[in-house]
């Protein structure tokens, strides 16, 4: 739909235009709830070292991006063309060398916190090899789905409840699923 030619919404068109759309705009509209929550949640909370932006995302071709980087439809098609898979060179190589640009800037007792899904290796495989005990995860992401993370996430940076981060490395990936959220209604100001 957002890559439409004939698509009228703000968003299709701005990815169309000169200035373009930042990463985390676009990002929300695709994942909806989960990627809202978040950078939500990662703008809230984030502490960055000096001159290192606080959030980044994930990205199939590019590696690390900071969230509040732009992009256009021809970036958008980059990243459709390349599966987030741990043995793909394409999506690998990227974050493996972004990854470690940002461990030689961060200082020593920093903390990275991955925001995203523990239980494949996509992510993890591929960060703890640079960051190792330094690469935390809320622990009350376990037993989670990616809505129930998002709604989790979305709440917490609106109460400024920051969660509880623990190691990646040796982590229990699954566990019992926790209690549905009540449900909460959020207007757009609020974020």
């Amino acid at each position: 739909m957002i890559l439409s030619d004939q698509a009228q919404f703000e968003l299709a068109r701005k990815l169309r235009g000169k200035t373009g759309a930042t990463i985390a705009e676009v990002f929300t509209f695709l994942s909806g709830l989960y990627f809202r929550g978040k950078f939500a949640y990662a703008t809230a909370f984030a502490r960055s070292a000096r001159g290192t932006p606080g959030v980044f995302v994930i990205t199939p071709t590019r590696g690390l991006v900071d969230a509040t980087t732009r992009i256009h439809l021809e970036d958008l098609r980059e990243f459709a063309a390349v599966d987030i898979h741990e043995d793909d060179s394409r999506y690998r190589l990227p974050i493996e060398r972004d990854a470690r640009r940002l461990a030689k800037k961060l200082p020593l007792e920093s903390e990275v916190i991955l925001l995203g899904s523990i239980a494949t290796g996509k992510y993890v495989d591929v960060l703890l090899a640079t960051f190792g005990e330094k690469l935390r995860f809320p622990s009350e992401f376990i037993g989670r789905g990616d809505m129930s993370r998002g709604g989790l996430m979305l709440r917490c940076a609106v109460d400024r409840q920051e969660l509880r981060y623990v190691p990646v490395a040796g982590a229990t990936v699954n566990g019992k699923r926790p209690a549905k959220l009540a449900p909460r209604r959020y207007t757009a100001a609020v974020l």
